[in-house]
């Protein structure tokens, strides 16, 4: 994997550094090795196997939840969802979350990036990103006006759809939604099969198809198990990092430029430590201050997911397929809603949360249609607890802080009660489970609220745009500092209304077109 003993680093001379080799940071390192002659360092605190069944295997995705790939972080608890510490999965190795997730590749609704664009960020409309989403991808049904093919992600619909699957397609067909052959249109509404990051049958991710292909490329040193400290400066440029691996510190230069693309976690909170945020919380900890910029890991959103509508099955249920889900379909909570913002995904698993599980004890035999909030108005937060090396932060996502957050769920549950009672599903189900009756409001709000658990798309802690609270503008730059980019989920203004690992790939892609273009070292332009 081109990963050089410890007495042979030679940490000298590099154009950039990247931390980070997950969805965004690995896109980053294969372009600009593709366009460039820079040097390059990847600094990956995660593992380097690769190949475990769970990471490969899409089925298998679920087993990555709580294991030795998952840093285990958890979001702090809130009286909307019930005071509970809801857990929160990062990936722990090679590849970064992309190497643990459900494998959806969904880029979201056109809207989204036009709204990136009209919040003060030209060059991120739907009609400028599409063709850095094309060249990303490897179409199954080849090169089209919106799809890409040749790409280093292979995307395949889910094939073999499981009983449970089919029933979500079937039974929203009959409710009346339109059928989606392509989840992955501008606009998209309707019902279908998934689209996957998959190529013969196992998991391609950023890591797999960008830049483990070049792995012992010469101009390449990737680092394992490398946890950055924090940025160093001279004045207000960055200069390069400070990092731990393997019980020893190191310290290694960028000649160009550091990009940070360690996640929406993760990147906030090294700009933190590091000196660059609220001036105020940063003196409060005793960290010196490079940048003052407010916004800092705030502007935290994320996908609830309710865990879920749960069904006993009619008859025993075949072996799990695909991503374990298979199908979804985009809807709106109201019909006056210009885009939808509900996206529902049938579970071929009883995937409820322990609250659920406790009031409404599942039988093996059994499913969950689990409708998600893609559209979120709450807001939440990360606050760094203390200046060392290994302080923790508090993740705070203020889940169903928002009334209309919890009006659209409410939606939701009532939208997915009446999916299951269409005739598709009535062939499968024997009984209802969670819940095991229709249900008052008061008591659709209180299982909401023990229902909501996380899609594991946190973003934009660090917002791209003009603003006072922006971090980033509209080339990655930090604001106030030279030298610095950040590239990943952080730097979404809005999150997009579907998964967030299609986007987070399309940020790596842009970043690498902007760092490709950048003037040399020392130019005066």
């Amino acid at each position: 994997m081109g990963v050089p003993d410890e007495e042979d680093l030679d940490l000298r001379g590099f154009d950039f550094i990247v931390v980070g080799a997950g969805s965004a940071g690995s896109v980053i390192a294969r372009r600009l090795l593709d366009s460039t002659d820079a040097r390059m360092l990847v600094l990956e605190a995660g593992g380097a196997q690769d190949d475990a069944a769970s990471i490969v295997n899409p089925p298998q995705w679920v087993e990555n939840l709580g294991s030795r790939y998952d840093w285990n972080y958890q979001y702090a608890p809130a009286p909307h969802t019930g005071n509970r510490t809801i857990p929160l999965a990062r990936g722990k190795v090679v590849g970064g979350s992309g190497s643990i997730n459900a494998l959806v590749w969904a880029r979201g609704n056109r809207a989204d990036y036009d709204g990136w664009a009209a919040a003060g960020n030209p060059g991120w409309e739907y009609e400028s990103v599409l063709p850095l989403f094309q060249q990303a991808e490897d179409w199954e049904d080849g090169a089209n006006e919106y799809r890409g093919a040749g790409g280093p992600i292979r995307v395949e619909r889910a094939k073999d759809l499981h009983p449970v699957a089919q029933a979500l397609i079937d039974s929203g067909l009959s409710y009346g939604m339109p059928y989606l052959d392509d989840m992955n249109v501008p606009d998209p509404l309707g019902v279908g099969p998934v689209s996957m990051n998959v190529r013969d049958g196992q998991r391609c991710s950023s890591w797999r198809g960008y830049l483990k292909p070049v792995a012992d490329h010469p101009r390449l040193t990737l680092l394992t198990g490398a946890h950055v400290h924090r940025l160093t400066f001279a004045g207000s440029r960055c200069t390069g990092v400070e990092f731990e691996r393997a019980g020893r510190g190191y310290r290694a230069g960028a000649a160009s430029e550091v990009v940070l693309a360690a996640g929406a976690i993760d990147t906030p909170r090294l700009l933190l430590r590091s000196g660059v945020g609220p001036a105020g919380d940063l003196r409060r900890l005793g960290i010196d201050v490079v940048g003052d910029l407010a916004g800092v890991g705030q502007n935290l959103q994320d996908h609830p997911i309710l865990a879920g509508l749960c069904f006993e099955a009619e008859e025993a249920l075949p072996a799990f397929n695909n991503n374990l889900e298979g199908s979804t379909f985009f809807w709106k909570s109201r019909s006056d809603l210009p885009v939808a913002d509900l996206m529902f995904v049938s579970v071929q698993i009883p995937y409820v949360s322990p609250e659920i599980a406790q009031e409404f004890p599942p039988p093996p035999n059994s499913f969950v249609i689990a409708p998600g909030l893609m559209r979120v108005e709450s807001r939440g937060q990360i606050r760094l607890l203390g200046a060392g090396a290994d302080a923790p932060v508090e993740i705070q996502p203020n889940f169903l802080a928002e009334r209309q957050d919890v009006d659209a769920l409410l939606a939701g549950i009532e939208l997915g009660l009446d999916i299951a009672s269409q005739p598709a599903y009535r062939k499968i189900i024997r009984n209802w489970v969670a819940p095991s009756r229709p249900m008052t409001r008061d008591q659709a709000v209180s299982f909401l609220r023990k229902s909501c658990l996380t899609y594991f798309h946190s973003a934009g802690t660090c917002a791209m745009g003009p603003g006072p609270e922006a971090v980033v503008d509209a080339r990655l730059r930090v604001h106030g500092v030279e030298g610095l980019r950040v590239a990943d989920a952080s730097v979404m203004p809005s999150i997009t209304s579907a998964n967030t690992y299609a986007p987070s790939v399309l940020i790596g892609e842009a970043a690498a077109r902007f760092l490709a273009a950048r003037p040399p070292a020392g130019s005066s332009t």
